[in-house]
């Protein structure tokens, strides 16, 4: 299983599901994420998430296939 850290950076306080995927680099582009994310691969702190923009805070852990994604506070 591959893990990973995104630092969300100040002031964000969150960032939409879809495009933490991109910017993780699962994905091409936001599109393709909310695409990922409808079809109910992703899931959020062990939830399957259908929501394409939920609002990703510090301390979660998205989960898609075997990549796992741990969100942290910046600076």
């Amino acid at each position: 299983m591959q893990s990973l850290v995104f630092e969300l950076d100040p002031p964000h306080e969150h960032v939409e599901l879809n495009q933490l995927l991109k910017l993780v680099g699962l994905c091409d582009s936001g599109g393709v994420g909310k695409l990922i994310v409808a079809s109910g691969a992703v899931a959020v702190d062990g939830t399957t998430e259908l929501r394409k923009t939920c609002k990703i805070r510090a301390g979660q852990t998205v989960t898609l296939d075997e990549v796992v994604i741990q969100v942290v506070a910046g600076g």
